[in-house]
């Protein structure tokens, strides 16, 4: 049976794509026939529907839309759909998930973020994964044609550095972190917490989560950590993100001290994105060409995106990002605001906590009991990277 393996992300591609599978008997074997026209106009809006399906074609067979018999079943209510269940192995998926399909003949697979685990699994299949989303998912040619005139824009100007400052109001308000905030803004974003039944976590107190490293850095804080990493004042600096909370009284500081602040709407003309506006994955699949791009890749919060685009430029030849510690970072910025340390103690102790934290190649930590704590496979696909140790084995043998 052939699965397909795509890892799905929130921001810009598979997290909300509802696959309508149905089994297929082609020389004794079962093969599962994903569907992409049951998924939405999401998927074709961002991806380029063909090249996916071609670059795959070995793989599994994709289609577009069901076949007639198997779409009467679906518009009869007769399919079934189900959530595979998070951080599974393929045995689960054969014993699990493969009967289901041939009881039922069509499987409507409702959630498909997060459902195959990290670890443990072949390396075919790791190596797939990674085919699946660094080469088969393309954007648009629009999408791909726009995002590329925005770094053209930029590698005019000089060297960039793209900042995913996750700090939009649905991000807040949805982690619980108003940090900052004045006493109307943290009531909207409880309101807009609760106004969300999916959103299960209500009560939360931000300060605790803050320390404990769970919220998104706000602007004043990336400010003081870019100046203590060292970080060129007039370098251009892309922010990737929505609409930021607070508006300019929140970017303030960071304007301050990096004058250079450029989004993809100040690079455009407003006709450029018109097309593009009121579509927050396709402008989300812009920031991710620009980031995948930038000569410093730094994501304020490890949300989805963040993940994906820190995998994709360690696939690219590992592309310095900064991997901010956000635990150690909201208590040294504390010490430094209370007078506890100097400016210099403050600057070296930020810099000495993020050596190791620039993307270098690595292997992923594997947790096993804990698999939501433990690196993303997407975030570090060490699998299909040749990693330093590695190279140096090769080498070490070759000489020998």
């Amino acid at each position: 049976m052939h699965i397909i393996l795509a890892t799905c992300y929130h921001t810009l591609s598979l997290e909300s794509v509802h696959f309508y599978t149905y089994p297929d008997f082609l020389i004794g074997k079962t093969k599962s026939l994903p569907c992409l026209h049951c998924c939405g106009s999401d998927f074709q809006d961002i991806f380029d529907v063909n090249h996916f399906i071609t670059s795959l074609r070995d793989e599994v067979r994709i289609l577009k839309q069901l076949p007639s018999r198997v779409k009467t079943r679906v518009e009869q209510g007769l399919s079934f759909s189900m959530s595979p269940i998070s951080w599974s192995n393929i045995t689960y998926y054969e014993n699990q998930i493969l009967p289901l399909l041939l009881k039922h003949k069509v499987v409507h697979l409702n959630r498909t973020d997060a459902r195959l685990a990290n670890n443990g699994l072949h390396t075919d299949i790791q190596k797939l994964r990674c085919h699946v989303n660094f080469n088969a998912l393309r954007f648009t040619s629009q999408i791909e044609e726009l995002g590329r005139r925005i770094v053209r824009i930029l590698r005019e100007r000089g060297p960039f550095i793209v900042l995913h400052l996750r700090y939009e109001m649905d991000m807040l308000a949805f982690s619980g972190c108003a940090h900052g905030c004045d006493i109307k803004e943290e009531e909207e974003l409880t309101r807009m917490r609760y106004s969300y039944p999916m959103w299960k976590e209500k009560v939360i107190n931000s300060e605790l989560k803050r320390k404990e490293g769970l919220c998104p850095i706000t602007p004043e804080e990336i400010a003081l950590t870019l100046t203590a990493l060292g970080i060129d004042h007039n370098v251009q600096i892309y922010i990737a993100a929505g609409e930021i909370y607070g508006g300019e009284k929140r970017m303030a500081s960071l304007l301050r001290e990096f004058p250079n602040l450029v989004r993809k709407e100040t690079l455009l003309q407003p006709s450029d994105l018109m097309n593009f506006q009121n579509h927050s994955s396709q402008m989300a699949a812009l920031d991710y060409l620009v980031s995948l791009e930038s000569d410093i890749f730094i994501p304020t919060y490890d949300g989805n995106m963040a993940k994906v685009v820190e995998g994709h430029r360690r696939f690219l030849g590992f592309k310095k990002t900064i991997l901010l510690d956000r635990r150690l970072l909201v208590n040294l910025i504390d010490q430094y605001t209370n007078g506890l340390l100097s400016w210099d103690e403050f600057s070296i102790a930020i810099k000495e906590a993020h050596v190791y934290r620039m993307g270098s190649p690595k292997r992923r930590i594997a947790i096993p009991e804990r698999p939501k704590e433990e690196d993303y496979f997407y975030s570090n696909p060490h699998e299909c990277l040749q990693l330093i140790d590695e190279s140096h084995e090769t080498l070490e043998s070759t000489l020998s």
